[in-house]
C-alpha cells in the first residue's frame, strides 16, 4: 500500500540522473489520490465541481477504472492501445460525448472539435493540407512580433515591481500573449484592433463560464439530455461568431489580397473527393476552433510552465543559460528552436503533468465491451491524459517534475502514445507542431529575460475546466535578469 502524503507538504523524492547530480524532485500542485468515497466528499467540500478531485487512487494505477457512482456510468481509460482503439472508432460507436458537444457547439458549431464520423473525416481531409501548406517561417515571424510587443509590457511590470511590488495575473498574461499570436497567424491582425479585442474578451467570458463536462449532469443526468448553457455564455458565443464573420467577410471578397495566413489556407481548402470548399458558416466554425484551441490550450500550459519555474528557479536559470549559449545572447531565431532540447523537455514535462485537455470524453452509442469489460449504452468513456500521465506503471516518479526524464527511455515501456497531450491515433492535434514551436519560443524568450515570482504558491491547485487551469488566478511579479 503506497504511503499517502498531504497536498500542502509532500516529501521530496531523491532522484539519480545520469545527466545531473542527486537532487530533490519537485511535486507540483495536484490532488492527492484518495478512495472513491473520500474523493466524492472532497469535491462536495470544495464546491467547484472539479472533476480532478473526483478521480480515485485506483485510476492512477489501472488501465480501466469505473469512476465512482453515476446514473450513466463512467469508464476512465489510461491504456494507450485502448485509447487508440476508442478514438479510431472503426465501428463508429464512440462519438464525441454529448456533454462536451453541448458545451461547445454554440461556439464552434459542427466543427472539427465536436464532429464525428464522415463529417469529421471530411473536415480533417481539408484542414490537414491547409496546415501543412502554412509556412512555419511566416507564422514564426508573427509569433516573434507578438512576443516582442509583450516583453515591453512585462518590462513595465518589472520596473514597477521594483518600487511597488505590483502583481498581475499570470493566467491573463499568457491568455493575452497566445491570443495575440493566434490573431496574427489567423487573421494577420494584432489583438490591439477593436474587433480582435472584442473576440478575445468574449472568449475569456466563454472559457471561464463553460465547463467541458458539467459535473452535476455527469453524475445524475441521463445520456443525451439537453445541455443548458447560461444566457451570458450563449450571448458571448453569438458575439464571437458575429465578430469572426466581420473579420472573415473581407477575405471572402473576389478582390481580397493574399495574406498567407491560416484564414487564407482554410478558405482555399477543398474536399479532395467533391472539390467543394467550406461554406461561410463552416469557416466560422473552424476559425472558432483555431482561436479556442490555438490560444486557450497553449495559455493553459504556459501558465503552469511559468508557475513551476517560479518555484524552481534553478530550472529557469538553466533555461536562460541554454538560450544564451545557443543564441550568444541574441534573438531566438527559428533555427534555434531545434537547438534547445532542454526547453522542449520542460514544455513536454509540464504538458505531461498538466495536459490542457484533462479528459477526452466519448459516449457509447450501443452496449459493447472494452477489454472484456461490459459497457452499457449511454456510458461515458473518458480518455484520461491526466491519469495516464501520472500512472506509476508508466512513469518513474510520476507526480514529480523531471524534464530530464525525456533524455532516457520514457515512459518506461517506450510507448510514445502514453504521452497524449496532443491526442493519440487519428485524433492527433493538427496544430501540434505550431503549438510546440510557439511554446518553446515563449519559454525561451521570457525565461531568458525575466524571473517570475508567485505570491501565494501554496494556494495554487489545478482544476478541470475547459482546460486544466488553476482554481484561482495565479498572481505573480517579474524582475529583469
Amino acid at each position: 500500500m503506497p504511503q499517502v502524503y498531504t497536498e500542502s507538504a509532500p516529501p521530496p523524492v531523491v532522484h539519480v540522473s545520469q545527466s545531473m547530480p542527486v537532487t530533490e524532485l519537485y511535486r507540483p500542485p495536484a490532488p492527492t489520490p484518495q478512495s472513491p468515497l473520500r474523493s466524492l466528499v472532497r469535491v462536495i467540500r470544495q464546491g467547484d465541481g472539479d472533476l480532478l478531485s473526483l478521480v480515485p487512487a485506483e485510476a492512477y494505477k489501472e488501465p480501466l477504472t469505473w469512476l465512482g457512482y453515476s446514473r450513466r456510468s463512467i469508464l476512465l481509460i489510461n491504456d494507450s492501445e485502448l485509447c487508440r482503439s476508442v478514438l479510431a472508432d472503426r465501428d463508429e460507436i464512440f462519438p464525441k460525448n454529448d456533454l462536451m458537444v453541448g458545451a461547445l457547439e454554440g461556439l464552434v458549431g459542427d466543427s472539427l472539435f465536436v464532429s464525428t464520423g464522415a463529417t469529421w473525416r471530411r473536415q480533417r481531409r481539408m484542414i490537414d493540407p491547409a496546415f501543412s501548406q502554412l509556412r512555419i517561417d511566416t507564422a514564426y515571424r508573427s509569433m516573434v512580433s507578438a512576443v516582442d510587443d509583450y516583453t515591453q509590457l512585462l518590462d513595465k511590470h518589472a520596473a514597477s515591481a521594483i518600487a511597488t511590488t505590483t502583481a498581475f495575473s499570470l493566467d491573463m498574461a499568457m491568455s493575452h500573449l497566445t491570443a495575440d499570436i493566434i490573431c496574427r497567424t489567423i487573421f494577420s491582425q494584432t489583438l490591439s484592433t477593436r474587433v480582435a479585442r472584442d473576440v478575445f474578451d468574449d472568449f475569456l467570458l466563454f472559457e471561464r463560464s463553460v465547463a467541458s463536462v458539467n459535473l452535476r449532469q455527469l453524475i445524475f443526468g441521463k445520456p443525451w439530455s439537453a445541455v443548458q448553457q447560461p444566457a451570458p455564455v450563449l450571448n458571448a458565443c453569438a458575439r464571437i461568431r458575429y465578430h469572426i464573420g466581420t473579420l472573415l467577410d473581407p477575405r471572402l471578397a473576389d478582390n481580397a489580397p493574399a495574406m498567407n495566413d491560416i484564414v487564407d489556407a482554410v478558405i482555399a481548402a477543398r474536399d479532395a473527393e467533391t472539390g467543394k470548399a467550406f461554406t461561410r458558416e463552416e469557416l466560422i466554425d473552424q476559425i472558432g476552433v483555431f482561436f479556442l484551441a490555438g490560444h486557450e490550450t497553449t495559455a493553459s500550459v504556459l501558465t503552469w510552465v511559468f508557475f513551476v519555474l517560479s518555484q524552481q528557479p534553478q530550472i529557469a536559470d538553466r533555461i536562460a543559460d541554454d538560450v544564451n549559449a545557443v543564441t550568444t545572447g541574441g534573438n531566438v531565431e527559428l533555427e534555434h528552436i531545434r537547438q534547445l532540447p532542454y526547453v522542449r523537455n520542460v514544455f513536454r514535462e509540464v504538458l505531461r503533468l498538466y495536459p490542457p485537455i484533462t479528459f477526452i470524453p466519448r459516449v457509447a452509442l450501443k452496449a459493447t465491451t472494452i477489454a472484456d469489460i461490459k459497457v452499457k449504452r449511454g456510458a461515458m468513456i473518458m480518455i484520461s491524459p491526466w491519469t495516464a500521465h501520472r500512472n506509476a506503471l508508466l512513469w518513474e516518479n510520476a507526480d514529480r517534475f523531471d524534464p530530464d526524464r525525456f533524455d532516457v527511455q520514457c515512459p518506461r515501456n517506450g510507448d510514445s502514445g502514453a504521452h497524449m497531450s496532443f491526442g493519440i491515433g487519428p485524433r492527433v492535434c493538427v496544430g501540434a507542431s505550431f503549438a510546440t514551436t510557439e511554446a518553446v519560443l515563449i519559454i525561451a524568450r521570457l525565461a531568458q529575460r525575466y524571473r517570475f515570482h508567485t505570491g501565494n504558491p501554496n494556494a495554487v491547485r489545478p482544476v478541470a475546466r475547459l482546460t486544466t487551469r488553476p482554481a484561482t488566478e495565479i498572481s505573480v511579479t517579474v524582475e529583469r535578469r
